[in-house]
């Protein structure tokens, strides 16, 4: 399975909403703004990039020497309809500075320095340590999962279904009238598929060997398929 850094790094990089927190001096709500882009350097630090004049901005501008604390809070959601859809949400908190990073004219990259972070996912809830961020990389085919998970679940709705046939004695949960098989989750390792019908559950199923890019993808899911046909 992906390690919660892992995790947290594809959330990062992928294309879920985020929000940037920012706590204001008076003591008032934090200042939240959504940042236009979002990379992760060399070290670990989060560079998230904002029109120049943003709120947020200013305030890191502001500091001097002294540090404001930034939270960045991501959450995701499935791209499929499927009930309780949100997938993950993370929190990533450090010092918030202005910086050098890849930004666009009139826009200003502030960089977020990792010191905790939390994710609470379809896996499980745990903190990431800031050193096992900085070292993860993201999931190979998150730049596709959505896309991905939308095509199984429009264009090959029968196939996923086939894969009840590989849960044992739950292999009957789809028996029933209305019982539906919705793929909600896909990254390296396997595919997570969540099965409505008498009960709702998710069940995970594993790739043969891990894929690096949508070519291995194809195989695997192949490989899944015939599996549940036999």
């Amino acid at each position: 399975m992906p390690s919660a850094a892992e995790r947290t790094r594809t959330l990062v990089q992928g294309t879920c909403s985020a929000v940037l927190l920012v706590p204001r001096p008076d003591g008032a709500q934090p200042c939240g703004l959504l940042p236009s882009t979002r990379t992760v350097g060399p070290d670990g630090g989060v560079f998230l990039v904002f029109p120049a004049g943003a709120g947020t901005v200013r305030a890191a501008a502001r500091t001097r020497g002294g540090e404001v604390t930034g939270v960045l809070e991501l959450t995701d959601v499935a791209p499929v309809s499927v009930p309780h859809r949100i997938r993950a949400r993370a929190r990533l908190s450090g010092p918030l500075t202005e910086g050098p990073g890849p930004a666009e004219p009139g826009h200003t990259a502030l960089c977020l320095e990792v010191c905790e972070a939390y994710v609470d996912d379809l896996w499980g809830a745990e903190p990431v340590a800031p050193e096992d961020f900085a070292a993860a990389v993201p999931d190979p085919l998150v730049e596709h999962e959505a896309e991905l998970l939308q095509h199984l679940h429009a264009a090959h709705s029968a196939e996923v279904r086939t894969l009840a046939g590989l849960l044992g004695d739950r292999s009957e949960v789809l028996s029933g009238a209305g019982g539906t098989a919705v793929p909600v989750g896909l990254d390296r390792f396997g595919l997570r598929v969540r099965f409505i019908g008498g009960q709702c559950f998710d069940a995970r199923f594993d790739f043969p060997e891990p894929v690096r890019d949508v070519t291995g993808l194809r195989r695997a899911m192949l490989a899944l398929f015939d599996a549940a046909s036999r």
